[in-house]
């Protein structure tokens, strides 16, 4: 991964020595850093109510509030924000201290200026540029730019009928994008029931979805309501819509439709009033050419395609989902949290997660339960990313054939600035089948 570039990056620098403060700021905006400063923490609360910053920067001794009481407010209140401490009474205890609270760096006076940039970069390139990670109305967890852009159009989709049907790698998180489809929805009040149709075995999956009437099958021993007539009133979301047996398929067509449902036995029509949202890791367009999907069933369910990142196209997410996971274990184990070191977090941002969220989850879950202190370190870290590595699924010839093609075409398309002519011409293709190759992979030029 390449360096996070400091180019935008705004830092505050909160030190009750003016001439150091000074000194400080100067060098440090020589990197190209926007530096604003202070002489109090208190001061430094009150600018932070009202501009977003990427990294502060603070002296430990200070009168009126010292270093690590800013600190502690500032976790309870920006908790993705970087604290690097910088102090003239450097001690190991002081430092060993500062780590437990989750400070990013500890840097002794007189301040070296690599040690410091070295810092400041890894806390950039960490957590990310101006972080926004609070998103009304959704579970979700980002500061991605691309990410927001998808919420976006999640807010403009929610109140809509129209169907979505979203697309992206397993364990990118989408059913949690259709949560939040539902949450800004006109049925949020309603249920929101969820089904993955390749964890069922096709000739449950229809007794599942619609229902069925007592003695209508072997094993049917009492009447049984479907998870549409379960949904009435709110939203359904088909996981792996793309594993649907080809007859299910048709009846859901049906549904669709005609806006009614038949459980299995029964002679009359149900109407039903459901928003359907779907999802699927699949190529469905493949899988239509090879008669696998329905092309007419397609099409009433892709009426807008939400497509979701992978993991490392959101690097930027990496630290703050670890931080949520890892918050989230101690509550329900009702335990303190326990903290990454910052190189254990640099480690975390490195690995390119093939497992996407899912997996960092269970890294975490992992390294949290065998860590005895408060910090995480990098080398359990780097044990665990090993040992999960090793376990991740190796792609299919075909699939990866697919996924290096589309990063081709993608990094070709960056190397051209969007323009589709000049990417063509870089990969020494034609115009017309250079766009075909856009289509092919879902790629959305104007967000590159």
């Amino acid at each position: 991964m390449a360096e996070q570039k400091p180019q935008g990056a705004k830092v505050l620098l909160v030190d009750d020595d003016a001439s150091l403060l000074k000194l400080l700021a100067i060098r440090i905006e020589s990197k190209g850093y926007e530096v604003t400063t202070c002489e109090s923490g208190i001061t430094a609360l009150q600018i932070l109510k009202n501009q977003v910053f990427d990294a502060v920067i603070t002296d430990l001794r200070m009168d009126e509030m010292d270093g690590m009481t800013l600190h502690r407010q500032l976790q309870s209140r920006y908790p993705a924000l970087p604290v690097i401490m910088m102090t003239a009474h450097g001690s190991i205890p002081d430092a060993v201290e500062a780590t437990k609270q989750g400070i990013f760096a500890f840097i002794t006076k007189p301040v070296d200026k690599d040690e410091l940039f070295d810092s400041l970069a890894k806390a950039i390139e960490i957590h990310g540029v101006n972080a926004d990670e609070v998103i009304p109305k959704s579970n979700i967890v980002t500061r991605s730019g691309a990410m927001l852009h998808l919420l976006e159009q999640v807010k403009l989709l929610g109140p809509t009928q129209v169907n979505v049907l979203i697309s992206g790698a397993s364990g990118t998180g989408k059913e949690l994008l259709a949560q939040a489809i539902h949450q800004h929805s006109h049925v949020s009040e309603g249920p929101f029931v969820a089904i993955n149709c390749g964890a069922v075995p096709g000739e449950l999956l229809e007794s599942e979805l619609f229902g069925h009437k007592k003695g209508s099958f072997t094993g049917a021993v009492k009447d049984h309501q479907g998870l549409f007539q379960q949904a009435q009133g709110g939203t359904l979301f088909l996981d792996e819509i793309g594993d649907m047996p080809l007859n299910l398929q048709v009846k859901l067509l049906r549904v669709l439709q005609e806006k009614t449902i038949r459980p299995v036995g029964f002679q009359e029509e149900i109407p039903i009033d459901v928003r359907i949202v779907s999802a699927t890791h699949k190529n469905l367009p493949d899988a239509i050419l090879n008669q696998q999907f329905r092309e007419d069933l397609y099409y009433r369910l892709n009426v807008v395609n939400l497509k979701l990142p992978p993991l490392y196209e959101r690097r930027e997410d990496i630290s703050l989902l670890a931080q949520h996971f890892s918050a989230s274990i101690a509550k329900r184990m009702n335990q303190s949290e326990k903290r990454f070191a910052s190189d254990a977090m640099h480690a975390l941002v490195r690995f390119d997660w093939p497992g996407n969220i899912r997996q960092l989850q269970n890294v975490v879950e992992q390294v949290v339960a065998l860590t005895p202190s408060e910090v995480i370190s990098e080398h359990l870290v780097l044990a665990a990313l090993n040992s999960n590595e090793k376990n991740v699924e190796p792609l299919s010839l075909n699939d990866a054939k697919k996924e290096f093609e589309r990063d081709y075409v993608i990094n070709t398309l960056k190397m051209a600035g969007g323009n589709v002519a000049e990417g063509a011409k870089l990969a020494k293709r034609n115009r017309s089948d250079f766009y075909k190759l856009i289509k092919k992979h879902n790629i959305d030029v104007d967000n590159l």
